[in-house]
């Protein structure tokens, strides 16, 4: 499947600012760009680096007072792997590859030691597997409220978990939150997607399950097949699309995702596993 996505983001730069972008999509395994282009107006020299491990591409750039634009297009062929959700089992400690080891550590904005009570207890007890990550899911778009505005940069999985109300981010922390406090390897994404309304950067996580990473959304508010990953990491500190060192004013913000050629059916978004690596 192909898709066209980009952005167009901008500031109002009130002093000299140095500003790291994280908005170009992943290049590799399932996820393939066929092009793209990235265009900064002013005209500004950018150092670029890409991420070993993840993939994560980073722009850093720094700007003197007045206007700053960027506008990232690209087009997208997605082929996503689905397997039977009952065949993927989890992995336990003592096997799981050494580079998803990490994933199982409380970080900043998932502090999984916290709730690692309630986990077992509400978890614990079912079967383990792709099903039991679903079960947290179900569990996170039933008891938490998809609200703007009660969250902000300060918000933790604890915070969500206690309020009961968030924004794709909080719901994709206390995913991943909960998975690490059953042994499951968890990951944060940051990622365009497909018929999600209105269009925004949206994040959902990934669990390590069988041998792979396994896409999960718990909002539900956009089709799993449709996620062009930009990024990924520990948590949304590792994969915001902008962080910012100075004075600047946010200006108004597009983002968008449109699926290409006759792809139209509507997808459900835990009815199948989708992996991209």
């Amino acid at each position: 499947m192909k898709f066209s996505v980009g952005c167009d983001i901008g500031y109002e730069i009130i002093e000299p600012a140095t500003l790291i972008f994280n908005i170009e999509a992943i290049a590799g395994g399932r996820q393939r760009i066929l092009g793209e282009t990235l265009t900064i107006t002013p005209n500004l020299p950018a150092d670029e680096k890409t991420a070993t491990e993840t993939g994560n591409r980073y722009l850093r750039l720094t700007a003197q007072p007045g206007q700053l634009r960027l506008r990232y297009t690209a087009e997208i062929e997605l082929d996503a792997l689905h397997n039977p959700p009952g065949m993927i089992e989890e992995v336990p400690v003592a096997r799981l590859p050494l580079d998803t080891l990490p994933y199982l550590n409380p970080s900043r904005y998932c502090p999984s030691d916290q709730l690692a009570r309630f986990a077992n207890r509400q978890f614990g007890g079912i079967a383990p597997g792709f099903g039991r990550v679903t079960e947290i899911c179900n569990w996170i778009n039933a008891e938490v409220d998809y609200l703007s505005g009660t969250s902000d940069t300060t918000t933790t999985a604890a915070d969500t978990f206690a309020l009961r109300a968030g924004v794709c981010r909080d719901f994709a922390h206390l995913g991943i939150t909960f998975c690490r406090a059953l042994g499951i390897p968890a990951r944060f994404v940051s990622c365009y997607a497909w018929q999600l309304h209105p269009q925004d950067f949206h994040a959902v996580f990934e669990a390590y399950l069988g041998d792979r990473w396994y896409l999960f959304d718990a909002t539900r508010m956009a089709a799993l097949d449709g996620m062009v990953r930009i990024g990924c990491g520990r948590d949304a500190a590792d994969t915001a699309f902008a962080t910012i060192y100075g004075a600047v004013n946010p200006l108004p913000i597009e983002v968008w995702s449109n699926a290409d050629g006759n792809t139209a059916e509507e997808w459900t978004t835990d009815a199948v596993s989708v992996a991209r690596s």
